[in-house]
């Protein structure tokens, strides 16, 4: 019976870890695509652009 516990909170670990690791990457996508879209919205990339 002890065993089956010892057995049952490493599961039960390594479920939030995963899953801690999960919404940290969800988040830093999720932040990543935001700077992508707004990469274009700063005043560098109009003067930039209007010298070509």
């Amino acid at each position: 019976m002890g065993e089956s516990w010892i057995g049952i909170s490493i599961g039960t670990f390594a479920l939030v870890f995963a899953a801690t690791a999960v919404v940290g990457h969800y988040r830093r996508e999720h932040r990543r695509a935001e700077l992508l879209r707004n990469l274009d919205h700063h005043d560098w990339c109009r003067w930039t652009r209007s010298r070509h």
